[in-house]
């Protein structure tokens, strides 16, 4: 009983402190509530105006691909550019995406092989890169 007699009058004056404090410094504890609202609706604000405005739009469209199963390559072209059998093999592979190392092992040579069959290939193509070359192939009727 004493105990909490004990306890019960701390609380009454911790209460009592808190009550003194909270009257002598109303002007304080007023302006730093003020103070935390606005820094609180200023920290919202720059958020919500900082953050950039992004729309994702999906287009979905159907791309039409013809694959003939029966492609002949243009013999005359390949005659007429001087394409060897192992440049047209290399020019299907870089068409399938192959790198120069795939290419390597695919056809048992060595890369620096691979590397000058693709720069005869773009000099009888005349283009510089290997996209260039499959799309001008494909123009030309060389590959499928």
């Amino acid at each position: 009983m004493y105990s909490i007699s004990l306890a019960l009058l701390l609380f009454l004056l911790k209460w009592l402190e808190l009550r003194l404090i909270v009257f002598d410094h109303f002007f304080e504890i007023y302006i730093g509530c003020i103070a935390v609202l606005f820094t609180s609706l200023g920290i919202w604000l720059a958020l919500k105006l900082s953050k950039p405005i992004i729309k994702t739009v999906v287009v979905e469209k159907e791309i039409f691909v013809n694959r003939n199963e029966n492609f002949v390559p243009d013999q005359s072209k390949i005659s007429e550019l001087e394409l060897s059998k192992r440049e047209l093999e290399i020019l299907n592979l870089l068409a399938q995406g192959h790198s120069n190392q795939e290419i390597a092992a695919a056809i048992f040579v060595s890369l620096s092989t691979v590397k000058t069959h693709n720069q005869n290939l773009f000099e009888k193509l005349q283009v510089n890169r290997r996209i260039q070359a499959v799309e001008k192939a494909k123009k030309l009727n060389l590959i499928p």
